[in-house]
């Protein structure tokens, strides 16, 4: 591709596609790009860079001597730039396949994945890099409060990306992270997830599998000793394989575990470490950070230091505000096992304090019947859960939708207290109604939720 110079990116304001849209202006190409909305503050920093933006989708966004069009993850048939770079006959690729052959190759690539746990441990990691003076590049996606932004590109040896076993495009279904050219993977977790593009665990499995089957010789690939699935599918794989955990068998044993109520420590392989986080989920993503970080060179003195300066990540476990003693908190959790491990950490946190689950089935799996025994069972580690209606349902065969009338009476079952409501405004009068100085309030969403955190607060300040 050396010969293109004029790249379109349809749906540019994404986190990475703006990113990386960004960074191939600064090696001198001529990008556009377009998305179904543009505002600030991507679009004000794409327009600094000199980007020429459209606001929608509409074939004539692509200039006539458009060499590539990037078409992002969210973009489907039907949009009228997809079908004017098929009908056009242009060469269009996916965002992973650009980062692959402009920014990946030849470099150190660190990757990690899992079904939970990837963006605070890719955080960690490129942060532990960066604070030991390695100043990776990163790909994550969400926010690292301690690095800025969620992507950024270096000269350095170094790539930390996030990898998703989500597909790449409407066009090219292997998995993302196929396409990142690993020297290192890390594999948290593996478990039921994207109800929309897997049909079985097995499918996923074999994901992972092939993740594993492109890890040279002389990388690694760190995986949870104490996931059968991991373990499942680390077996036979061509490359070296490290198992991370606290079973017996493990390569790296984790032990000494310790939580306060606002750090944890523990050691990895005999050597102390110490983060400011809670929950034994966090020590899990320190620990695989912390194998990386070794493989790529750093000792434990700068890992040490770098873990100590980690501020986590925005709308994991966030506190947005305290009225009258009453916390809310933000969470990203959506699947049965984040949510269960959330309120966990929220125990370890706030010790004694009742917890209230506020939750919005929003992502492609939890807004289907798939998971509707687990996320009742979850649901009801909290005192308190109220389950909201479900977002796009419609967009659902019924046959296939979560039952959110039945989830919050199962909540109730498994010994929790569950409702269903509809609307925001009924949600936190209710809960502003009923909470008490002490209580954690907790926010489950992969969305917005309508900006409910905000007017919780505003509801809890008395009059």
């Amino acid at each position: 591709m050396s010969d293109k110079t004029r790249f379109h990116f349809t749906g540019i304001c994404g986190t990475a596609m703006g990113a990386v849209a960004a960074a191939m202006k600064q090696r001198g190409f001529t990008v556009t790009g377009s998305d179904a909305g543009v505002y600030p503050p991507m679009s004000d920093f794409l327009r600094r860079e000199g980007i020429t933006l459209s606001e929608g989708y509409r074939e004539d966004n692509i200039p006539a001597d458009t060499d590539v069009v990037i078409i992002g993850n969210a973009i489907s048939r039907g949009n009228p730039e997809a079908e004017a770079a098929l009908e056009r006959k242009l060469l269009y690729q996916s965002l992973p396949e650009v980062l692959k052959e402009f920014f990946l190759r030849g470099k150190r690539n660190l990757v990690v994945s899992g079904t939970h746990g990837k963006t605070t441990t890719a955080s960690m990691l490129a942060w532990l890099l960066r604070q030991a003076g390695r100043d990776p590049g990163f790909v994550i996606g969400g926010l690292p409060n301690n690095l800025g932004c969620g992507a950024h590109f270096a000269q350095s040896a170094f790539n930390v990306l996030e990898g998703d076993e989500y597909d790449s495009a409407f066009f090219d279904k292997r998995s993302k992270f196929l396409h990142y050219l690993p020297e290192c993977v890390i594999i948290n977790n593996i478990e039921f997830d994207h109800a929309d593009i897997y049909n079985s665990l097995d499918e996923i499995k074999l994901s992972f599998r092939r993740l594993l089957n492109i890890v040279p010789r002389g990388g690694r690939a760190f995986i949870n000793g104490d996931d059968a699935s991991c373990l499942e599918v680390a077996a036979g794989a061509p490359c070296p394989v490290t198992s991370v955990g606290f079973a017996g068998t493990c390569d790296l044993r984790l032990g000494n575990l310790n939580y306060e109520t606002d750090r944890s420590s523990f050691t990895l392989d005999g050597v102390a470490y110490s983060l400011r986080m809670t929950g034994e989920f966090n020590v899990r993503n320190a620990a695989m950070a912390v194998a990386a970080a070794g493989f790529a060179g750093l000792d434990a003195a700068e890992i040490r230091a770098g873990l100590e300066g980690f501020d986590g990540v925005a709308r994991r476990q966030e506190l947005r505000g305290e009225v009258n003693g009453i916390r809310v908190i933000d969470d990203f959790a959506h699947h049965p096992t984040a949510i269960r491990l959330a309120v966990q950490s929220l125990r370890q946190r706030y010790p004694g304090a009742r917890v209230w689950v506020l939750f919005e089935p929003r992502s492609n799996t939890t807004r289907r019947a798939v998971f509707q025994t687990e996320l009742a069972e979850a649901l009801a580690t909290a005192e308190f859960a109220i389950v909201s209606a479900i977002h796009d349902s419609h967009k659902l065969p019924a046959n296939d939708r979560l039952d959110p009338i039945r989830l919050a009476a199962e909540i109730t079952r498994h010994g929790g207290q569950g409702w269903y409501m509809t609307g925001i405004d009924e949600i936190v009068s209710h809960v502003t109604a009923a909470a008490r100085p002490g209580d954690v309030i907790a926010v489950l969403t992969n969305g917005g939720f309508g900006g409910i955190h905000q007017k919780l607060l505003t509801a809890l300040e008395p009059e």
